[in-house]
């Protein structure tokens, strides 16, 4: 099962170690990574695989929040087949 993580916000240093950190802390894997800096926003997009975690998915999904509340980005995680849904033309 994989998911889809974004993380936006203001660059700063410690986001990708924080984040990195806190999906490891979750057992998650990161399969694939993009970031790019704009104008001084960070941005990254990750596929994640969800299939090894222990929490059920909200609690996953609040604790990533508080993270990025942490580090001052918004992060925010959906299931693959739910992102996908969303984002077909």
């Amino acid at each position: 099962m994989r998911a889809v993580l974004t993380v936006i916000g203001k660059d700063n240093v410690g986001i990708v170690a924080g984040v990195s950190n806190k999906l490891a802390e979750l057992n998650i894997n990161i399969v694939d990574v993009s970031q790019t800096i704009m104008d001084g926003y960070f941005t990254m997009m990750m596929m994640c695989d969800i299939s090894q975690i222990t929490k059920e998915f909200d609690e996953v999904k609040a604790e990533l929040a508080g993270k990025g509340e942490e580090l001052q980005v918004k992060i925010h995680i959906q299931r693959e087949e739910i992102f996908n849904a969303m984002h077909k033309l």
